[in-house]
């Protein structure tokens, strides 16, 4: 009998400096046992210090990444990272529609961990009303759920209601990320919109700046676990277990001046 990896792709910017985009998500993919393939949707000229420029792929090309991995290979999940542009999501999104997968998850890349803006201003509506409708999960962090609500969260106690705020009408399972917040215990929240429950995931803040590409990162793992058949909750625990397990293990290590990168192959080598 012939084995079958469990396959990943991934569909984001790629990052110069490796600590997040598609670099981030293959590394992660590849630590969280599944095979990772890639749609690349724009180069960026990057490192641990910020962002100095983007150059899209063309559209025909990223749709066309896309197809030539599904058509062939196929995936038991796709994540969706940096859209830059309205016409990006519109392709992205009419091109996964011709297939039938069920595992997509969608961090939305608004803002670098440097503060860069990443995505155009006028493609937030089009992510709103045309993509985040057909994934399964979402993976904002504060700055960019503020984004998305047109309000500020100011506090953990806001957490669920702006989870179910996102959700499109409790359609869209929302993982809410609380790093920017300041209390000692950091606490995400999910709202399993399938189950129309409230998840808390709590774990110590730490005191780093090797945080480059943590939500790329997570997103890549959410995907991984989900490719490997587990629930919904398991996969969200398994994905925040091992990015928890990377951020540990990433804050001994000194990568250029700014913001480094987590440790994803910590359970491996040190």
């Amino acid at each position: 009998m012939k084995k079958h990896y469990k396959r990943v792709l991934t569909i984001a910017g790629s990052d110069s400096g490796g600590g997040a985009g598609i670099q981030a998500d293959i590394k992660t993919i590849s630590a969280c046992g599944c095979y990772a393939m890639s749609a690349i949707t724009a180069i960026t000229v990057q490192n641990t210090v910020g962002v100095t420029g983007v150059y899209p792929v063309s559209l025909e090309a990223l749709s066309g990444q896309i197809s030539a991995v599904l058509d062939d290979i196929g995936a038991d999940a796709v994540k969706i990272g940096m859209l830059h542009s309205s016409d990006v999501i519109k392709t992205v999104t009419q091109t996964l529609e011709k297939y039938d997968i069920e595992n997509i998850v969608l961090d939305p890349v608004m803002v670098a961990t440097s503060g860069d803006i990443l995505l155009q201003d006028e493609a937030i509506e089009t992510l709103r009303k045309v993509l985040i409708p057909v994934v399964r999960i979402i993976t904002p962090n504060i700055p960019e759920a503020e984004i998305l609500l047109g309000r500020k969260i100011n506090s953990q106690e806001a957490l669920p209601d702006a989870a179910k705020e996102l959700s499109m009408n409790r359609k869209i399972s929302v993982l809410l990320k609380a790093g920017h917040l300041t209390e000692s215990e950091l606490v995400d929240v999910f709202y399993n919109a399938e189950e129309d429950t409230v998840l808390t995931l709590r774990s110590k803040r730490r005191n780093t700046k090797n945080t480059h590409g943590t939500g790329c990162t997570l997103s890549s793992a959410i995907a991984s676990f989900l490719a490997l058949g587990l629930p919904l909750n398991e996969a969200l625990g398994k994905a925040k277990e091992y990015i928890s397990g990377a951020i540990v293990s990433g804050e001994g290590y000194t990568l250029g001046r700014g913001h480094g990168p987590v440790h994803h192959f910590f359970k491996y080598w040190e």
